[in-house]
């Protein structure tokens, strides 16, 4: 692990190689998995304030699921995320293109009808945040339906931490990622 200010970072986020391959997974990681997307506390207002904005770029079914269920849920372990399309299939912020999955936050954020991009969980993506009292602990999400962007990172010797250095920073600070590349520099 390397430790930066309170952030402990598994070093396979410094590591290993990743940038997402969209043409080849098609954005599977918004379709799959056991719950939706986690979500901080503070996520969960602004996700009732930007629905109107977000609504017209999402799918029908999408918007009949947060009319139902609201904008977040809790899952089976108590936690906030977002709501699913049916049990454990598609984000409810799931929007098509071309085949391929986008966001429909994400959308209305690049249209300029919002100033928050998305959730920072799937900003993050692979990295996966466990929140302590005193610190967090960066983790390198290992996911099947990834390898297409393992071999893309590899091709292109991209490592995690630099293909997530815009959420890295938003996360925590431009400080904190140039203390992680001295450390790394260090290494």
């Amino acid at each position: 692990m390397i430790e930066v200010g309170s952030v402990l970072v598994h070093e396979d986020v410094v590591t290993e190689n990743f940038v997402c391959n969209l043409n080849r997974c098609k954005g599977a990681c918004c379709l799959e998995g056991d719950s939706g997307a986690p979500l901080n506390k503070n996520e969960l207002e602004i996700l009732e304030e930007i629905y109107p904005k977000v609504k017209p770029y999402m799918t029908p079914k999408g918007i009949e699921t947060i009319e139902r269920e609201g904008t977040h849920v809790t899952d089976f372990e108590g936690d906030y995320t977002t709501p699913c399309v049916d049990t454990n299939k598609e984000c409810a912020y799931v929007t098509w293109e071309n085949g391929i999955t986008k966001c429909a936050i994400e959308k209305a954020y690049e249209a300029g009808d919002i100033s928050w991009k998305k959730p920072i969980s799937c900003h993050l993506y692979p990295i996966r945040i466990t929140n302590y009292p005193e610190f967090d602990v960066l983790n390198y999400d290992r996911w099947s339906i990834c390898s297409p962007a393992c071999s893309f990172g590899n091709e292109l010797k991209v490592r995690v931490h630099e293909f997530l250095k815009e959420p890295l920073i938003r996360k925590y600070g431009a400080e904190w990622y140039h203390e992680l590349e001295e450390q790394l520099a260090g290494i």
